[in-house]
């Protein structure tokens, strides 16, 4: 059986870069910045600072709305227990200028998201729009001087990493891209509805991108192709139902995929993020099972059945080819 780490070879792959270096104060406080306040950026922000408090200290927010950043710095400060039972981090406006003075940015900046009723992958819809962003921010960390994490939120999110990657110069490890996990969270939906899908809550992976490349397998110790295909589907299908409905689905993302898997990074817990396998020219960022550790982020790598592992080959060829 193959493992991930195969995969450098077929790539023809001869020295990746090392997954080495942690640019976060893991299981500490942390200053964390998020830019872009839009439906994403603001969920995501309410999920950080309800449940983020033994990692974060506070929460810088920047958008080139300023209106945006004044109405959330008052309302989610006006987020509060009762008889000061429990502190939550603080939300404080953060001018472009200081947007790297923190130790995690979370992007969550787009040039548009395709409204309700667009066909297809909207997420690749945004990939010449998003580039540009990513592109723009990579060069203003390199010029910061910029050493902590960078989370890429923003669709399609892991070419986007790699265009931050290129642009910014930090070193791999520093940059991980939050998409999967509400992958995970939808195919758990639909195995707590059906009993043949049942095991993966207990034996079942997430891997790949965040979209039509995504690979569900059902199970990793009795791996079912047919049925890790179709849970696949209805995975990947699921936000069309959403937009089926006349809504853009985006509270599940940015809880399941960001808020939550952030804070669980911080924490040094197992999630699901991307991480860069590649060497600098050749490569790309693979959403996978992982934890972020002292050293620097360290991935489940198991013994893969050959027809799991075909799959997982095939998206991670395809996001090389997108550079």
């Amino acid at each position: 059986m193959k493992r991930i780490e195969d995969l450098y070879g077929e790539e023809g792959i001869v020295s990746p870069l090392p997954l080495t270096g942690c640019g976060v104060k893991l299981k500490s406080r942390n200053r964390v910045h998020l830019i872009a306040l839009g439906d994403v950026g603001s969920t995501v922000l309410v999920g950080l600072r309800l449940l983020g408090g033994d990692v974060i200290s506070s929460i810088g927010i920047c958008d080139i709305a300023e209106s945006a950043v004044l109405r959330l710095e008052m309302e989610l400060n006006q987020i509060v227990y009762p008889f000061g039972m429990k502190e939550l981090p603080p939300v404080e406006p953060v001018d472009v200028d200081h947007l790297y003075d923190c130790d995690l940015l979370i992007f969550c900046a787009s040039k548009g998201v395709p409204p309700v009723g667009s066909g297809g992958d909207v997420r690749m819809a945004q990939l010449a729009a998003n580039r540009e962003l990513a592109v723009h921010y990579g060069r203003m960390a390199a010029k910061a001087g910029y050493s902590g994490m960078v989370a890429m939120v923003s669709d399609p999110v892991d070419p986007l990493c790699r265009a931050f990657l290129d642009a910014s110069g930090l070193e791999p490890a520093r940059i991980q891209g939050y998409g999967l996990g509400v992958m995970n969270a939808r195919a758990l939906y639909y195995a707590r509805q059906e009993e043949r899908f049942a095991h993966y809550e207990t034996e079942g992976r997430a891997y790949g991108p965040h979209g039509a490349d995504l690979v569900i397998a059902d199970s990793v110790k009795r791996y079912d192709d047919n049925l890790s295909r179709v849970l696949t589907k209805r995975t990947v299908e699921a936000n069309v139902k959403i937009r089926e409905l006349g809504f853009k689905p985006y509270i599940a993302p940015a809880l399941s995929s960001a808020a939550l898997s952030v804070l669980l990074t911080l924490r040094g817990e197992w999630h699901y993020s991307s991480l860069y396998l590649g060497d600098g020219t050749r490569g790309a960022f693979l959403g996978i099972k992982n934890r972020l550790t002292a050293a620097g982020p360290v991935y489940e790598d198991l013994p893969l059945p050959d027809a799991l592992y075909t799959r997982i080959r095939t998206a991670y060829h395809n996001l090389c080819e997108l550079g």
